[in-house]
């Protein structure tokens, strides 16, 4: 899943975009307004994490700019601004949720993970198909009772598909969900992570789990 994160303070951005890293999510962090809504209409974001204060653009100025163009982004507002006003006026302007500062870093990934499970459909904490199961909290998949062991950026292939299950998902769809903006289109990092993954689902299940559609992309199914 692949967040962008709004926050001026950059002491502060760098400990929250690491911590989400490290819990598998891809981060583009930027630091003003402006910059905020440049990232936004440039790229595919599955949710936002936005401060308030920023230097630029105001950030309620940029979630009323959002929200004209996009009603289903998820936004999560992190923000100084403690009164119940504030949030009840971030709340009214369309973010999803509110955190005040300062916050326990556990809280805010749960915040994110409620917000990003909504997004399909009120999809349980746990995904199965079949015998495979993932746990979106936990990060950890298995098979059949037995553990897989995946890389961070093999998990979040692997989570974006299930998530789309019965769809043929591109190559160009998973990369803007799983890398940030970082991310060379050019270079083989994507074929290198799906062979991988789909060599360790095989070693795991002697299942072809992920099919490949020739020209369009990849397919995970139900009757595994």
């Amino acid at each position: 899943m692949r967040i962008l994160l709004a926050e001026d303070e950059k002491m502060l951005s760098g400990y929250i975009a690491k911590g989400l890293q490290n819990s598998g999510y891809a981060v583009d962090a930027v630091y003003d307004g402006e910059e905020a809504l440049y990232e936004y209409v440039v790229n595919d974001y599955d949710l936002i994490v936005l401060d308030l204060n920023l230097p630029k653009k105001d950030g309620l100025d940029v979630l009323r700019e959002i929200r004209q163009r996009d009603a289903d982004i998820k936004i999560l507002i992190l923000s100084a601004r403690s009164s119940v006003d504030d949030r009840i006026l971030g709340l009214d302007e369309g973010a999803n949720d509110y955190l005040v500062k300062p916050f326990d870093f556990g809280e805010l990934e749960a915040r994110i993970r409620n917000l990003l499970r909504r997004e399909f459909s009120q999809v349980p904490t746990a995904v199965s198909l079949g015998r495979l199961r993932l746990d979106t909290k936990t990060k950890q998949v298995s098979y059949n009772g037995t553990e897989i062991s995946l890389t961070r950026k093999e998990y979040g292939i692997l989570e974006y598909l299930m998530l789309h299950k019965n769809q043929v998902v591109s190559a160009e769809e998973v990369t803007e969900h799983v890398w940030n903006n970082e991310f060379d289109p050019f270079s083989n990092t994507f074929r290198y992570h799906i062979h991988s993954l789909k060599k360790k689902l095989f070693t795991a299940s002697n299942l072809d789990c992920i099919k490949t559609v020739r020209g369009q992309g990849y397919r995970m199914e139900d009757n595994l």
